[in-house]
């Protein structure tokens, strides 16, 4: 229900305001699980990854447990957030990610962790990690790189722009699956 009002609320703002533009729909299963990942560039990056699926599909994020604190935890549980607690491995959070994945739902995926740039303090860095990788091998489910361009320049009003790729090859490999994820993440930022 508040994913929704926020989609509709923010519907015409992102569309007339940001100039916001999805591309390659068409490589999006038409249903069933999957897992899509992009870079992670600014806080909003989730926004426009999801709003072109909408209403048609309701995208499940991870979230880092840093934020699931009151009022806003809840705000983001009913936007499709469930936590991660990041630095080490977190079987709780993997398992719940395969779960909705098999049970239908778009996972949604940052390989990076963090953004690749903020603030004056960076605590971590931002480099490719397995997850999203081992959530599609562990639930079977199909593994599609995005691109995210324009986040970043919110001061400026630059344009959004989202471009989703076709899925990646999956094997049993995660860290090898990491590389053509991330490969074709790059690629499609570059083509905006």
């Amino acid at each position: 229900m508040v994913y929704s009002a926020i989609a509709l609320v923010s519907w015409p703002i992102v569309r007339i305001v940001f100039r916001y533009r999805a591309f390659g729909r068409a490589n999006l299963p038409a249903d069933g699980g999957y897992v899509i990942a992009a870079g992670h560039v600014s806080n909003l990056d989730p926004w426009p990854l999801a709003l072109d699926l909408w209403p048609r599909r309701f995208l499940r994020f991870m979230a880092k447990s840093e934020l699931f604190w009151f009022p806003l935890g809840p705000i983001i549980s009913a936007c499709g957030a469930f936590k991660v607690r990041r630095g080490r491995a977190d079987r709780e959070a993997i398992d719940t990610a395969v779960r909705l994945a098999r049970d239908g739902h778009v996972i949604a995926m940052f390989p990076e962790g963090t953004r690749r740039r903020k603030g004056l303090r960076k605590t971590r860095e931002a480099h490719a990690h397995s997850g999203a990788a081992r959530i599609a091998i562990d639930a079977g489910v199909p593994l599609v790189p995005a691109g995210i361009r324009g986040t970043n320049g919110l001061r400026r009003f630059e344009r959004w722009r989202v471009r989703y790729g076709a899925p990646v090859e999956v094997s049993d490999d995660a860290a090898e699956t990491t590389e053509r994820l991330m490969a074709a993440i790059h690629a499609l930022e570059a083509s905006l």
